[in-house]
Protein backbone atom coordinates (compact mmCIF):
# COMPACT_ATOMS: atom_id res chain seq x y z
CA UNK A 1 0.00 0.00 0.00
CA UNK A 2 1.23 3.81 -0.88
CA UNK A 3 0.41 6.52 0.75
CA UNK A 4 -1.39 9.40 -1.32
CA UNK A 5 -3.21 12.60 -0.69
CA UNK A 6 -5.90 13.69 -2.16
CA UNK A 7 -7.04 17.38 -2.04
CA UNK A 8 -10.93 18.20 -3.03
CA UNK A 9 -13.15 21.79 -3.49
CA UNK A 10 -16.75 21.12 -2.46
CA UNK A 11 -19.67 23.72 -3.75
CA UNK A 12 -20.25 26.79 -1.25
CA UNK A 13 -23.43 27.14 -1.17
CA UNK A 14 -23.96 23.36 -0.11
CA UNK A 15 -25.69 22.95 3.51
CA UNK A 16 -23.27 21.91 6.53
CA UNK A 17 -24.77 18.58 7.10
CA UNK A 18 -24.42 17.59 3.04
CA UNK A 19 -21.50 18.62 3.23
CA UNK A 20 -20.60 16.38 6.20
CA UNK A 21 -22.69 13.79 4.48
CA UNK A 22 -20.47 13.90 1.26
CA UNK A 23 -17.27 14.22 2.76
CA UNK A 24 -18.45 10.98 4.71
CA UNK A 25 -19.11 9.04 1.33
CA UNK A 26 -16.11 9.69 -0.40
CA UNK A 27 -14.49 8.68 2.95
CA UNK A 28 -16.48 5.35 2.77
CA UNK A 29 -15.50 4.76 -1.07
CA UNK A 30 -12.12 4.32 -0.19
CA UNK A 31 -12.22 2.33 3.11
CA UNK A 32 -14.56 0.65 0.74
CA UNK A 33 -11.56 -0.52 -1.59
CA UNK A 34 -9.56 -1.81 1.06
CA UNK A 35 -7.97 1.94 1.74
CA UNK A 36 -6.63 3.45 5.40
CA UNK A 37 -8.46 6.91 6.30
CA UNK A 38 -4.98 8.09 8.55
CA UNK A 39 -6.48 11.93 8.36
CA UNK A 40 -9.03 14.56 7.27
CA UNK A 41 -8.41 17.80 7.00
CA UNK A 42 -11.28 20.29 6.23
CA UNK A 43 -9.83 23.16 5.59
CA UNK A 44 -12.80 25.53 5.45
CA UNK A 45 -14.17 27.26 2.61
CA UNK A 46 -11.40 29.90 1.08
CA UNK A 47 -11.32 32.27 -2.27
CA UNK A 48 -10.40 30.54 -5.47
CA UNK A 49 -7.95 31.59 -7.33
CA UNK A 50 -10.09 31.24 -10.57
CA UNK A 51 -13.44 31.16 -11.29
CA UNK A 52 -14.22 27.18 -11.33
CA UNK A 53 -17.95 26.13 -12.75
CA UNK A 54 -19.66 29.51 -11.80
CA UNK A 55 -17.93 29.57 -7.98
CA UNK A 56 -15.35 31.81 -6.49
CA UNK A 57 -14.98 30.45 -3.40
CA UNK A 58 -15.14 26.39 -2.39
CA UNK A 59 -14.86 24.63 0.78
CA UNK A 60 -11.34 22.65 0.97
CA UNK A 61 -11.05 18.94 2.30
CA UNK A 62 -7.79 17.23 1.50
CA UNK A 63 -7.53 13.66 2.93
CA UNK A 64 -3.88 11.59 3.63
CA UNK A 65 -4.53 7.64 3.36
CA UNK A 66 -2.72 4.41 2.59
CA UNK A 67 -4.54 2.66 -0.61
CA UNK A 68 -3.79 1.12 -3.43
CA UNK A 69 -4.56 1.68 -7.10
CA UNK A 70 -8.38 0.32 -6.68
CA UNK A 71 -9.29 2.58 -4.37
CA UNK A 72 -7.34 5.94 -5.96
CA UNK A 73 -9.91 5.00 -9.46
CA UNK A 74 -12.71 4.61 -7.43
CA UNK A 75 -12.80 7.84 -5.64
CA UNK A 76 -11.21 9.84 -9.30
CA UNK A 77 -14.38 7.89 -11.35
CA UNK A 78 -16.68 9.41 -8.24
CA UNK A 79 -15.59 12.80 -7.78
CA UNK A 80 -15.71 13.21 -11.63
CA UNK A 81 -19.38 12.36 -11.84
CA UNK A 82 -20.50 14.12 -8.82
CA UNK A 83 -21.72 17.72 -8.73
CA UNK A 84 -20.95 18.91 -5.45
CA UNK A 85 -17.20 18.60 -6.19
CA UNK A 86 -15.95 21.23 -8.32
CA UNK A 87 -12.24 20.19 -8.41
CA UNK A 88 -9.75 17.19 -7.04
CA UNK A 89 -6.63 16.09 -6.95
CA UNK A 90 -5.35 12.94 -6.35
CA UNK A 91 -1.22 12.36 -5.48
CA UNK A 92 1.01 10.09 -4.24
CA UNK A 93 2.78 11.13 -2.01
CA UNK A 94 7.30 9.95 -1.92
CA UNK A 95 8.09 7.35 0.19
CA UNK A 96 11.24 9.01 1.96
Amino acid sequence: MRDYEVMYIVRPDMEEEARKELIERFNNILTDNNATVEKVDEMGARRLAYEIKGYKDGYYVVVNFKGDAQAVNEFDRQAKYTDDIIRHMIIRLDEE
